[in-house]
């Protein structure tokens, strides 16, 4: 699979990825209206207000960029309304030639780490038959349990050629609470890395390994030294936009080759219209300021690693 997201960078001179993270004061009014008006005030009228929002996101952005990276959290808490809609917007995004990273960041052991597997990125079998579930790409894990957590998910990347992204050091302010501390006068996160590196070493690919790694661009000069670290490790990189990571944090997250990393944007594409600097498409054109977002992201990233 990760030559299958390679190729699509590659095509596309993009190397980013849109988060479809949507919730509820993201939606513009009248598309709320519209749902509510046909579902009542209820999951499933939620739910299809996320539906709508995601398609016209899509729509206007799938033919520049490789891949998208739904949040199965926002669409989660809206029940079983609101996973059907994470469903029905993953197989729209495949239709669409896009590359799917389900963020599900799941992580537990044995029994349990397989069936997480196998519902994302694998199939199950009932009866005579089997079925692909959820059916990403890529999906996010967590390796705080260790190889018993993660082994069970490799199984599957390596049956079914799917890909795994592990949280190595995340964007977010608190990381270092855990992810900084020292082991033998080295961060968990060095310590991490050289596992993800391993792991990887299981799941080649022509250039790059299905096993790949989550570093934040808030954190530049702790990308520079993973990157050293995991080599053949392709990195996916949140933190960009609203979390306050700019296209010259980034240039060390990738190698030489200009590949090695696809970088995250979720609020600032698809909430791009309520940004002032979108503003002037109004919320009726919200989908074409998302398109305008992701070109300007696009060369922002672009100029600061060429």
């Amino acid at each position: 699979m990760i030559n299958q997201l390679v190729k699509k960078i590659k095509e596309t001179g993009a190397p980013i990825v849109v988060g479809l993270d949507p919730t509820l004061s993201m939606i513009p009014k009248y598309i709320l209206e519209r749902s509510y008006e046909e579902h009542g005030e209820t999951l499933e009228g939620a739910a299809h207000a996320l539906w709508l929002f995601n398609k016209e996101i899509i729509d206007h952005t799938y033919d520049l960029i490789p891949a998208v990276k739904p949040q199965v959290a926002m669409y989660e808490q809206f029940g079983l309304p609101g996973l059907a809609i994470f469903k029905k917007t993953i197989d729209y995004c495949k239709g669409k030639g896009l590359v799917v990273i389900g963020d599900i960041k799941r992580g537990d052991i044995g029994s349990t780490s397989t069936a997480y597997a196998l519902g994302h990125i694998g199939k199950v079998k009932v009866g005579s038959k089997e079925y692909y579930p959820f059916d990403e790409d890529f999906i996010t894990v967590n390796p705080y349990l260790g190889s018993d957590g993660i082994n069970p998910f490799i199984k599957v990347c390596q049956e079914e050629d799917r890909g795994l992204f592990i949280l190595v050091k995340t964007s977010n302010p608190s990381s270092g609470e855990f992810q900084d501390q020292l082991i033998g006068g080295r961060p968990l996160y060095e310590l991490v890395g050289e596992k993800v590196a391993q792991w990887g070493k299981e799941c080649m690919g022509d250039e790059y390994s299905n096993i790949g790694a989550v570093v934040g661009a808030t954190y530049p000069e702790i990308g520079k030294a993973l990157r050293k670290i995991m080599p053949k490790t392709y990195i996916l990189v949140p933190g960009y936009g609203a979390q306050g990571g700019q296209g010259k944090d980034l240039v060390h997250f990738f190698n030489e080759d200009g590949l090695g990393a696809i970088v995250n944007s979720s609020r600032g594409i698809i909430a791009a219209y309520q940004n002032e600097k979108f503003a002037p498409y109004g919320e009726e054109n919200f989908g074409e300021a998302s398109r305008a977002a992701v070109v300007e992201m696009i060369e922002d990233i672009g100029n600061a690693i060429s």
